[in-house]
């Protein structure tokens, strides 16, 4: 009898030629959390696939031994009928339904062919309670957040009895008591004897909770290790290939003169209790990385969104940039105006899912390429598409690959490029590096370095307190809509960021 649960042999899949995985083993034992790290693109998310049975065997080359027994899945029902439950990061979830609904969907008890709605009722109360989530089984999911949304489908899963919980990361949108929270039902349901595998690029999480890690790069295996043998540096150096002298490479630059001012901001939505945004100003100088700190719902977002001419309800702002006024009211004119902004939600603001990698570059720019008579340029428009992937070093097999294929650091490298296009003045990256390796997060941090040695003046959004600290020449901290403190980088500790962002006064710290 085999040790292991799961056992993956010699995985190979191929994608028009290309070898996403090749020759990949791994195994994971009853009760244990086995990690799963690679740099985006590496293949982690299209290994598990194969497992799930997203892509269906005879797909693949190589076997998969579950619970002892040869798994060839022709689908996902095949893997969860013997135990195997997949949480995607895009949720697979019905919001217009009840949490009730979305855990019997496909699934449901019947009596003498009627819904058995109070034996469900019951057995969703069983698994609420079991993921630690103190609501009612009629609740329509539009009303919950996204952490509980994720408890939401662990609850599902164990309604299936699955023996292997599949979190492909699992806390990309989380706050950090949601995190905990989340971290804490996976080691209670290894104490069960449920086993996890946990994709995350937060490495603090898989150290903290995983028995063994694995890393797999460009397709192919790197290595298997115990997790209380190993430190950040060593999986990062796995994954990457090389050793990142630091994670944040802060490089000194020239920051001029004050060049863009915000005044006045303000943001609500009807029927709001408070502004999202309440009569914020400041401004950015040439040259400079302004990071905005503060809490989920501080208002961050929704300030971006006023400067950007984006923000969906009541807004008002009043924009000078190299004193000259401008009147934004859509993202065309701040384009025109210099400003871009890279989105918080790269999949539904960022891309279009079924265009082509090459086709999204170069959106922001179309007017340009289709100013002769006989069209869109398409050889210009190739040029600068090759140009910008050398430049950004973008992973794709082609500029005609659908953008939907690309790993979620490359399709952040594919938006950067679109509004790169566009020479703007002024940068906006709302949540840069969310869900993106430590690798592609270190290019994009150099990328931003040398954008603002060119003069550009880069406003960064960040949840992550040490990329704040690690890349902000300036830091604002909002809370409640409102602007309660400015810091200049130096000296300054996550601790002052936390304490500021839960503050009542406004403090300012030269």
């Amino acid at each position: 009898m085999s040790e292991f649960l799961l056992e993956l042999r010699n995985i190979v899949k191929e994608f028009s030629g290309v070898k996403a995985l090749n020759g990949v083993t791994l195994t994971v034992k009853p009760g244990e959390v086995v990690s799963l790290c690679g740099e985006n693109g590496s293949g982690k998310s299209t290994l598990m696939k194969v497992v799930s049975g997203v892509w269906p065997h005879g797909s693949y080359s190589g076997e998969i031994i579950f619970d002892g027994r040869h798994l060839e899945a022709k689908g996902i029902r095949d893997s969860e009928a013997v135990g195997i439950a997949i949480i995607h990061q895009e949720l697979a979830l019905v919001k217009e339904m009840t949490v009730l609904e979305n855990i019997f969907l496909g699934n449901e008890i019947t009596h003498w062919g009627r819904l058995n709605t109070e034996a469900m009722f019951k057995r969703t109360q069983e698994l609420l309670k079991r993921v630690q989530l103190d609501i009612n089984p009629d609740t329509p999911l539009k009303e919950l957040g996204v952490g509980q949304q994720q408890l939401v489908e662990i609850a599902k899963a164990l309604n299936k009895n699955a023996r292997l919980l599949i979190l492909d990361e699992p806390t990309s949108s989380l706050t950090e008591r949601e995190i905990e929270l989340l971290l804490e039902i996976v080691r209670q349901l290894r104490r069960e004897g449920i086993s996890c595998v946990y994709i995350s690029h937060k490495l603090n999480e898989v150290l903290a909770l995983s028995d063994r890690v694995t890393v797999i790069r460009d397709g192919e295996l790197i290595g298997t290790c115990d997790a209380d043998s190993l430190t950040q540096n060593d999986i990062i150096q796995m994954m990457v290939g090389r050793e990142l002298d630091q994670l944040f490479p802060r490089e000194a630059h020239p920051i001029g003169d004050v060049i863009l001012e915000v005044n006045r901001a303000y943001a609500c939505k009807p029927g709001a209790s408070r502004p999202q945004v309440d009569d914020i100003s400041f401004n950015l100088r040439k040259g400079e990385i302004l990071g905005i700190a503060g809490l989920v719902g501080s208002g961050r977002t929704e300030l971006m969104q006023c400067l950007f001419g984006c923000y969906e309800g009541e807004s008002r702002v009043d924009i000078t940039l190299h004193g000259r006024k401008l009147n934004i009211t859509n993202s065309r004119e701040a384009l025109g105006a210099g400003i871009a902004m890279v989105p918080e939600d790269r999949k539904r603001h960022g891309i279009v899912p079924i265009m082509s990698v090459g086709r999204n570059m170069t959106l922001s720019k179309l007017d340009f390429y289709s100013r002769w008579v006989s069209g869109v340029n398409e050889q210009a428009e190739y040029v600068d598409v090759l140009d910008y992937i050398r430049r950004l070093t973008v992973k794709t097999a082609s500029t005609e690959l659908a953008i939907k294929n690309l790993s979620g650091g490359n399709q952040q490298k594919v938006i950067l490029a679109k509004l790169l296009m566009t020479e703007p003045e002024v940068l906006i990256l709302d949540e840069p590096t969310r869900g993106i390796d430590v690798g592609a997060k270190y290019e994009i941090y150099k990328l931003m370095y040398e954008l603002v040695n060119q003069g550009m003046s880069i406003i960064m959004v960040s949840s992550e307190l040490p990329e704040v600290l690690g890349i902000s020449d300036r830091v604002l901290v909002m809370h409640e809509g409102r602007l309660k403190g400015e810091f200049d980088h130096r000296g300054l500790t996550q601790e002052m960021i936390m304490d500021c962002a839960i503050a009542e006064e406004i403090r300012s710290h030269d």
